[in-house]
């Protein structure tokens, strides 16, 4: 044990500035896409909070599919690491394609789901009809930014894979360009731009009819598809992938290949999915809690959910740093780069609680004048410092392990953790509360379920992953290769 220490010491010095590297881009790729997400919870809640609960709600549809597709395309990025690590790079083209059109498939199902399915399960969820028609506009809208996105993260996770990070970053900050003015114009109409810029404006400007929810949804569609077309337009010109020439010989559907890549994604999207579902079906039961308490719940969500983009940053730079060094034939060095990339995750996850404790009020401010929602949301703040420890292990230990291509076990676990403890055990507190110690503890009920949740998680994914990383390096256990 001594020794592993020593060794892992060893290599924190010199593996920690690449993981770091490759981390900060992704960050910021996910804070300006999180950022879209601030600004619509901002924006519609300024004109109502009717609009704020149906986006709230709306949100908590379609990111989770959003989410299943993106998790789903990233079974490429362990593909492509571990094709560069070993050096096959004309290997790695022919899978990127396979990529994209499982983008294409996923993309245009999501859609169907968004326009088809909603009103049915915002009846059955209760949801009240004057927030369930506007989020139902909304999502309508968003349903044709979906095949965009889908298209967009492919490319992502051949990029990353790539060791080739700050693309996203760009270009997610070009989506956010676009996202905030086109939400300010189409959410609060010409009334809202003559208030901005004055009575000067020309009458067709002023007569621009405010859509609320609605417009929110038409900017994140436009969103979508402008990181698409510039991520396409970036790989096509770039110089930055050597010799993977992209966009050449354009390859027809391989079933061997693209049922290599639903192996390895499916399983990572069900994790992603089970792990944000978790979130959607609290926010669908919350909802009969009345507004405030489905506002406050989604500030306080929504700004946590920012400081985690850095350990969520950090595990799928470990991906990368994991695939890399498998596919260069180094077993030992890769279980040693994936335990250093935990420990760093604990050092984030202690900032992360800083920052909250500190900036909690000011913030939560921001977002919502409403007195009764700042109150509420901040205690909800609270708890999510206590869950900053687990949160950051569970999703850095899941992203070693995808490293490694493991990833049917990582949905077990998340599965189990966050549906039977997680949601079982936060709705019994919400709506029943501790038998003999107190009653129902409301969405309280609920944040500490998650708590438990994402504890559970982070205890069995560190056991597996200290498992299968020393069984690898001692040669009893063969990893997949693509």
């Amino acid at each position: 044990m001594a020794t592993f220490f020593t060794q892992l010491a060893g290599v924190s010095r010199k593996e920690t500035r690449p993981l770091i590297t490759l981390a900060l881009p992704i960050c910021g790729a996910q804070l300006a896409q999180a950022g879209m997400s601030v600004a619509d919870v901002m924006m519609t809640g300024r004109l109502s909070a009717t609009d704020l609960a149906a986006v709230s709600v709306g949100s908590s549809i379609w990111l989770p599919l959003m989410l299943f597709m993106t998790g789903t395309l990233m079974g490429l990025t362990p593909i492509v690491a571990q094709l560069l690590g070993g050096g096959t790079t004309a290997r790695i083209r022919p899978n990127v394609h396979q990529a994209l059109w499982v983008a294409l498939a996923l993309g245009l199902g999501a859609a169907l789901l968004l326009w088809f399915t909603v009103m049915p399960i915002f009846r059955l969820m209760e949801v009240p009809d004057e927030v369930a028609r506007r989020s139902a506009a909304y999502l309508s809208a968003v349903a044709f930014g979906m095949p965009g996105v889908a298209l967009f993260q492919a490319l992502r996770a051949f990029s990353d894979g790539m060791n080739h990070t700050r693309p996203a970053l760009w270009i997610s900050l070009v989506g956010l360009a676009v996202n905030i003015p086109s939400n300010y114009v189409l959410i609060y109409g010409g009334d809202g731009l003559t208030e901005l810029f004055g009575e000067w404006l020309p009458a067709w400007v002023q007569a621009i009819p405010a859509l609320g929810a609605f417009g929110c949804g038409i900017a994140t569609a436009l969103s979508m598809w402008v990181m698409s077309l510039a991520m396409i337009a970036y790989t096509r010109r770039s110089r930055a992938y050597g010799d993977v020439e992209l966009w050449c010989d354009p390859a027809p559907p391989q079933w061997k290949l693209i049922g290599e890549l639903l192996y390895v994604g499916v399983p990572i999207g069900v994790a992603i999915f089970v792990e944000v579902t978790l979130f959607t079906l609290i926010a669908l039961f919350i909802a009969s809690l009345g507004e405030v308490t489905v506002a406050a719940h989604q500030v306080a969500l929504n700004y946590t959910s920012i400081l985690f983009m850095l350990p969520l940053s950090l595990s799928m730079a470990l991906t990368v740093r994991v695939g890399n060094t498998l596919g260069q034939g180094r077993p030992d060095h890769a279980r040693l780069v994936a335990w250093n990339g935990i420990a760093i995750c604990l050092l984030v996850a202690g900032f992360n609680s800083l920052v909250l404790w500190f900036t909690a009020e000011p913030v939560i401010a921001l977002y919502t004048h409403d007195i009764a929602v700042q109150r509420l949301a901040v205690s909800l703040v609270i708890l999510a410092m206590i869950y900053q420890v687990s949160d950051s292990l569970q999703v850095n230990l899941a992203g070693a392990l995808r490293g490694y291509k493991d990833t049917r076990i990582v949905m077990v676990i998340t599965l189990v953790a966050y549906w039977l403890v997680g949601l079982g055990g936060g709705h019994w507190l919400g709506m029943h509360g501790l038998a003999g110690w107190s009653g129902p503890l409301g969405v309280h009920g609920y944040w500490i379920g998650l708590i438990a949740g994402l504890t559970v998680a982070a205890l069995l994914l560190g056991e597996r992953l200290r498992r299968l990383a020393r069984g690898v390096a001692n040669g009893a256990i063969e990893i997949p290769r693509s």
